[in-house]
């Protein structure tokens, strides 16, 4: 399966903050639409990406996030996939690189973030498509 068919049914669209953005603003827009990670833009492209790690990590800093702009705190080593690439090349590379969110593009333009939940739901629903097909071939045979 393509990414370009999860993403479709998920929905095209991109919770991000400016890199300017206050540290308790993030987290606080991260809490109200309940996303574990949220993208960090500057001129319209991904500069990184802000997870629960990430807050974590500050959190153990006692900075006050009132004060930190997010520029200070995301992670900047962004692993980014294409519409067009397998679930299951995002998934190895998810699992290799232990990341749980990858901003996902077409044509250069972000398009989606794909997180593990994601990439799990759509094997799950493979699978039981599998399951069922593979129940009624059997029950056709015997």
């Amino acid at each position: 399966m393509k990414i370009k068919e999860l993403v479709k049914n998920k929905g095209f669209e991109v919770i991000a903050v400016d890199a300017e953005t206050r540290l308790n603003e993030a987290i606080r827009k991260m809490i109200d639409r309940n996303i574990g990670a949220i993208l960090v833009v500057e001129e319209g492209k991904p500069a990184g990406i802000f997870t629960e790690r990430d807050v974590l990590r500050q959190w153990s800093a006692s900075a006050d996030p009132n004060l930190v702009p997010i520029r200070d705190v995301m992670t900047t080593n962004l692993i980014i996939v294409d519409v067009d690439d397998e679930v299951e090349y995002a998934m190895s590379i998810m699992i290799q690189k232990g990341v749980r969110h990858m901003p996902v593009v077409e044509k250069g333009k972000l398009v989606s973030v794909l997180s593990m939940r994601d990439v799990v739901k759509a094997q799950v629903k493979n699978l039981e498509a599998e399951v069922h097909y593979l129940k009624d071939f059997i029950s056709d045979i015997g």
